[in-house]
C-alpha cells in the first residue's frame, strides 16, 4: 500500500510537471454549491448511482445525508440498494482483487477528495469539477478512455452515458522552436442523455456534495465563526471602553 501511494504521488508530481512545462490544461472554478440543498441531494444521487459502484466513502454514513434535507425513508428508497442499513457507512461492494485486475489498484476512497486535489490550479473542488468533465475517448488505453487532467487515468469515464462521447481539438503553436499541441476546445461526437449544459451543472452537483461530504459541518463552522468574530469584536469594544473609565482619574 506504501508502495502504491508513493508511486501515485510521483505520478501525479510527474503529471503536473509535464503540465506547467507547455502550459497545461487550467483548471475551471467550480461552482459553488455547498449552501444548496438541492444541488447537494442530487449530487449524492450521482455519487450514489455512479461512483458507490467502485468509490468507496468509508468515513460517511449514509445517515449523515439528513443534514442535506433527507429522511431516513428518502435515503432506504432511492439510496440503498442492497443489504445496507442508514446508519451504515458508504462502503462499495466491488471486489479489491477483480478492482487490481481491472484498473491496476483499489479506486480510492472518495469521503476527503475534495480536500486532498488541491494544489496550484486551484481548490480541490476545481481539480475534480475540471476531471469530470474533461474524459475523451482513447482506444489506446485498456479502458478506452483517457483525461486531460489527469493523462492515463486507470478510471473509465463512468458518466458517459449522461455527456456522450467527445474528442479534444488541439492547434500547433510553435515555442522556443518547437511545434507543440495547444487544446483548443472539444468535438461532439456522439450526443449523450443531457446536454453540455446540462451535463456541467450535474457535475457542479456532484462536486459540491464531495465538497459537503468532506467537511459535513463546514457551513456550521462558518456560521460559528461569524458569531465569533462579532463577539469578539463587541468584546474589544467593551474592553476599550472600559479601561478609558478606569484610568480617566489617573494622571
Amino acid at each position: 500500500m506504501k508502495k502504491l501511494i508513493l508511486a501515485l504521488i510521483a505520478t501525479i508530481g510527474l503529471v503536473a510537471g509535464a503540465q506547467a512545462a507547455t502550459g497545461g490544461l487550467a483548471w475551471d472554478k467550480a461552482p459553488s454549491k455547498t449552501n444548496d440543498v438541492a444541488a447537494l441531494q442530487n449530487g449524492a444521487k450521482l455519487f450514489v448511482n455512479y461512483c458507490l459502484n467502485c468509490h468507496s466513502a468509508a468515513f460517511m454514513r449514509f445517515n449523515r445525508l439528513k443534514d442535506i434535507g433527507l429522511t431516513d425513508q428518502q435515503i432506504k428508497d432511492n439510496l440503498l440498494f442492497t443489504t445496507e442499513k442508514v446508519g451504515e457507512t458508504m462502503k462499495s461492494a466491488i471486489d479489491p482483487k477483480q478492482a487490481k485486475a481491472w484498473f491496476g489498484a483499489l479506486p480510492p476512497d472518495l469521503t476527503v477528495i475534495a480536500r486532498s486535489r488541491s494544489g496550484a490550479g486551484g481548490t480541490g473542488a476545481d481539480y475534480l469539477y475540471t476531471y469530470l468533465r474533461t474524459f475523451y475517448r482513447d482506444e489506446t488505453k485498456a479502458t478506452g478512455w483517457n483525461n486531460l487532467v489527469f493523462p492515463n487515468v486507470a478510471m473509465p469515464h463512468a458518466l458517459w452515458e449522461l455527456q456522450g462521447v467527445r474528442k479534444p481539438v488541439y492547434a500547433e503553436q510553435e515555442e522556443h522552436g518547437h511545434k507543440v499541441a495547444i487544446f483548443k476546445g472539444w468535438e461532439q461526437v456522439t450526443p449523450g442523455t443531457m446536454t453540455p449544459l446540462q451535463y456541467d451543472q450535474a457535475m457542479g452537483d456532484l462536486v459540491g456534495y464531495l465538497q459537503w461530504m468532506a467537511e459535513p459541518v463546514q457551513n456550521t463552522r462558518v456560521r460559528i465563526g461569524v458569531w465569533v468574530l462579532i463577539f469578539l469584536l463587541c468584546f474589544t469594544f467593551v474592553a476599550w471602553r472600559l479601561n478609558a473609565a478606569y484610568w480617566k482619574d489617573i494622571k
